[in-house]
């Protein structure tokens, strides 16, 4: 009796120790995906860029000659007429070249009525010695010789009218350069740049220095931004584009692409291309030289079947794939069904998930067209509005990562971090 109750409860502990095992082990949890459905909407595909906002037409005011600023007569944000004074250069100098110049012009004047009235005189003795030789009053070398002097004297006196043409040509110039002393405003417009001030010397020697800088008009402006070669390929004039600028934040400013410039622009062998946005700035609270964060409207569709970027990044685990199960339809062992469209051209092939019926995910090649970052056009599939695709795998609340445990404590089975979506 006391040797079968022994037996018995021998039995009983290894039951209770097998139970506890086999309930208590380690299990392979089931892993839960999350899904969302397609819906209809509207895609806009857009480029961004980095641009400056700036003058449509802006003209620097620059100094023909060389001297000492005397006084201004404009200053930041003046509004100017063409023609009016924006700054006077010291004309001291060029009042005193220009006085030479004139009393030059004098003597070269003087020059040449004393020459022309020589050659009337040479003239005269000419005839005279002509009418003589007729009557054997004197040579043929003395009427030779007077025609010499003459034709001298005309010689002389073509010289003393180049020295008065010479004479009034530096005459005009010196009026020119006292002229330059009085700088004007080529246009209207209003000064956003004023680089000198009264006292200050400018030379004009090798190049024109920029006194200011106006521009034409601030209520037309326009952004110049510099676009990859990669994205200039759908950007054309007439294209719609937004932007905004650090000073009003959350606010976004409309424009139209007005030029794209074909001249490359390589810095580090990365090329871009200029293209420039006409903005309305009627209300003057846009400024020249702020930062304008741009989006070009590429391309838009409206009610197209979209589905979520993330459902085209993810991919399931290996273990999870339904390898030789039938995908989208197919037979065991087939490649992922395919759109009968799945050759037209200018169209990417690319592939969802979604979970079949025994509850492993399948996958289905599909066609999409343009994205804006969020979500996808699909152009062809058997998938239809409302269906439900596989956009990542859920994560058990509370539950570590693998990968943040330290070293050495981690499970004998590596496991894949849950919740990340893979891309393709």
């Amino acid at each position: 009796m006391r040797k079968t109750v022994w037996i018995l409860s021998v039995l009983l502990v290894g039951l209770a120790v097998g139970g506890y095992v086999f309930f208590s082990g380690e299990r392979k949890a089931p892993i839960r995906y999350r899904t969302a459905p397609l819906e209809r909407g509207t895609v806009v595909s857009a480029v961004s860029a980095t641009g400056t906002i700036n003058p449509v037409v802006s003209v620097q005011v620059g100094s023909q000659v060389s001297g000492l600023i005397q006084s201004l007569h404009a200053d930041f944000n003046s509004i100017v007429k063409a023609g009016d004074i924006v700054a006077r250069i010291d004309p001291s100098a060029f009042k005193a070249r220009r006085d030479q110049a004139s009393a030059n012009l004098e003597i070269a004047k003087a020059s040449s009525a004393k020459a022309r009235t020589a050659l009337a005189q040479e003239k005269r003795e000419w005839d005279r010695l002509k009418s003589l030789l007729g009557q054997n009053f004197v040579s043929q070398n003395e009427v030779d010789v007077a025609g010499t002097e003459y034709q001298g004297a005309q010689a002389q006196l073509e010289v003393a009218d180049a020295q008065v043409k010479q004479a009034e040509a530096t005459l005009n110039s010196a009026d020119l350069d006292l002229k330059y002393t009085v700088i004007r405003s080529p246009v209207n417009g209003i000064v956003i740049a004023r680089n000198v001030e009264v006292g200050q010397t400018v030379a004009a020697s090798f190049a024109t220095p920029n006194l200011f800088l106006i521009a034409l008009d601030l209520t037309q402006m326009q952004v110049d931004t510099n676009v990859s070669e990669s994205d200039i390929g759908g950007i054309a004039e007439g294209k719609e584009a937004t932007f905004t600028v650090d000073a009003y934040l959350g606010e976004r400013f409309r424009g139209q692409v007005r030029q794209v410039r074909n001249a490359p622009i390589s810095v580090q062998n990365v090329v871009t291309y200029n293209v420039v946005i006409g903005v309305d700035n009627k209300d003057l609270r846009l400024k020249p030289g702020m930062t304008a964060n741009v989006s070009i409207v590429v391309a838009r569709k409206d009610n197209v079947l979209t589905a979520p970027n993330a459902a085209l990044r993810f991919t399931p685990p290996r273990a999870e794939r339904g390898e030789g199960k039938p995908v989208g339809g197919g037979e065991p062992g087939a490649a992922p069904s395919r759109p009968a469209s799945a050759k037209v051209r200018g169209l990417a092939e690319k592939k969802v998930w979604r979970i079949g019926a025994a509850g492993d995910p399948e996958a289905l090649a599909i066609q999409s067209g343009i994205s804006d970052g969020n979500v996808t056009e699909i152009v062809d599939s058997e998938l239809k509005e409302g269906d439900q695709v596989i956009i990542g795998i859920e994560t058990p609340r509370g539950a570590k990562k693998q990968d943040s445990l330290p070293p050495g404590f981690g499970s004998g089975q590596q496991r894949r971090p849950a919740g990340r979506d893979r891309g393709l």
